[in-house]
């Protein structure tokens, strides 16, 4: 029986390596935290439970695809709800509008705001729907992305997709051609930020990304979206799959052409047949494999959390809520232009305690409030951009404040519990590149053929699977990433 090692307990190695043992294959999971699930994780105190990675699931067929597979139906292990409104959105003039998974009642709010824009809404999601028709096949459910360009253009049948993916002009500039009210652009714009990418120099595939959220709903997993690592890790147990917590790998060993096993910062070598990295992709290239290899791309955005335990509720509060800044193309020109803070930075608060009560006190209320931020100097300038420690609180206070001007009165002396997380945490905890949270962001016109791929290009038996590698990030892409590699396993290599 050939043997797997999985490098990381994130979803994406997670669903590997639950397809991978139903195929026959020997597999062990070496991760390096405490826990799985990677970027999807858990904080609890005093009375507050907070999420702290994904707060959103969308293209819910593919977990529950997923589940079936290996026999087992999601409706066991999780408790599927939609999110409604998907998500309440402000804008400084106090104007707002209630997303929802029914187009028509989405549709009649942006009429509220925009009556110009009323028809335009459907005309922008039928685009989006031709690019994820398009992309769908060769893009998300095979390894066809990950391919070098020269291949691609090889595969003819292909072509006609590539053709159709809206690659060569930003996502901004499709918004702008269907709406003229600078609410709803800005509302459209902001669906670049779930790759970590800016509106202006992403392209406008991304607008695959408000089809999938409005046309298929906006999910939310009760009792926490971390219930999805737990039953993926129980699946897995289930199918043999030894799963070590607290083991880093620190090289993967390699022979020529091909990887043997790897090392680990205990001190111990484990030999494999094969080995799929669910690390950052760029740093199991650089810190695991040696290799002096350049980005193609940017790092995605980073975030900056607040987990808030806050004695007060807000009814203004949906379950998901965005505070819309003033300027959002200066916003993004301070990140990825200038490496900035924003200083009237857009901010996202997730209150799980809205749908899942007891995930706060009685009257109170658990914020996790994200922020976006400019990923880490490179490691040659040795993070000489923000002292975080210093930063870190500066920022805190000027966000909190914000919020109590958005409408949290009272916010800042009713927090009795929290905690910020910074680029620098996401890095050191998560080896996420320069902080990023989605690896590589969109932010080129050829995007689509940039990102990592899923099998080494220098050695035949190792793959890389997960949010930084192709398809890219999010629970669902993550997900397939998984039945990528597997798929790819199982051709490759057989079991024997």
């Amino acid at each position: 029986m050939k043997h797997v090692i999985v490098i990381g307990a994130g979803l994406g190695g997670l669903a590997a390596s639950i397809r991978l043992a139903r195929a026959g294959f020997r597999v062990t999971v070496l991760e390096k935290n405490e826990r799985v699930g990677g970027k999807m994780d858990v904080w609890e105190q005093e009375g507050y439970r907070f999420d702290t990675g994904p707060s959103l699931l969308t293209m819910p067929f593919v977990a529950r695809e997923l589940f079936q597979t290996v026999g087992e139906q999601i409706e066991d292990f999780l408790d599927l709800v939609a999110v409604e409104p998907i998500c309440r959105y402000f804008w400084p003039d106090e104007s707002h509008l209630d997303a929802s998974g029914d187009l028509d009642v989405t549709a009649r709010e942006i009429e509220r705001l925009s009556p110009k824009d009323a028809l335009s809404v459907r005309r922008f999601l039928a685009h989006g729907k031709q690019v994820y028709d398009a992309a769908l096949e060769p893009f998300l459910l095979s390894g066809f992305g990950s391919l070098a360009l020269i291949d691609i253009l090889k595969r003819l049948r292909y072509l006609p997709a590539v053709a159709k993916i809206d690659g060569m002009r930003s996502l901004n500039e499709a918004v702008e051609e269907y709406f003229v009210d600078h609410r709803i652009r800005q509302l459209f714009n902001r669906f670049a930020t779930y790759n970590g990418s800016s509106p202006y120099l992403a392209p406008a595939t991304l607008s695959i990304i408000p089809y999938i959220e409005f046309s298929m709903g906006g999910w939310y997993i009760r009792g926490g979206m971390y219930a999805l690592a737990n039953a993926l890790e129980l699946i897995a147990r289930r199918l043999r799959v030894d799963i070590r917590t607290g083991v880093e790998v620190d090289v993967i060993l390699r022979n020529g052409k091909a990887v043997h096993g790897v090392h680990t910062g205990t001190g111990d070598s484990l030999d494999a047949d094969i080995v799929v990295s669910n690390a950052d992709a760029l740093y199991a290239e650089r810190a695991l494999l040696g290799n002096d290899v350049r980005a193609k791309s940017d790092p995605s955005l980073a975030g900056f959390v607040l987990l808030l335990g806050v004695k007060k509720k807000w009814s203004r509060l949906a379950h998901h809520t965005v505070f819309f800044s003033g300027d959002y193309r200066k916003e993004f020109d301070a990140m990825f232009n200038a490496g900035a803070l924003a200083e009237d930075p857009t901010i996202y608060v997730s209150n799980t305690s809205q749908s899942d009560p007891d995930h706060a006190p009685t009257g109170c209320s658990n914020l996790f409030v994200l922020v976006n931020a400019p990923p880490l100097p490179s490691v040659a300038s040795a993070h000489d951009g923000f002292d975080w420690t210093r930063k870190g609180r500066e920022y805190r206070d000027l966000v909190v404040r914000i919020l109590e001007r958005r409408g949290l009165d009272g916010l800042a002396e009713s927090i009795q519990t929290e905690r910020v997380i910074t680029p620098l945490d996401f890095e050191r905890q998560y080896n996420a590149y320069r902080g990023s949270i989605y690896g590589m962001s969109s932010n080129n016109r050829m995007a689509a053929f940039l990102r990592p791929p899923n099998k080494s290009r220098q050695y035949r038996n190792l793959y890389f699977v997960g949010g930084s590698s192709h398809p890219g990030g999010g629970i669902p892409l993550v997900l397939l990433s998984g039945r990528i590699v597997a798929d790819m396993i199982r051709q490759d290599h057989g079991v024997s």
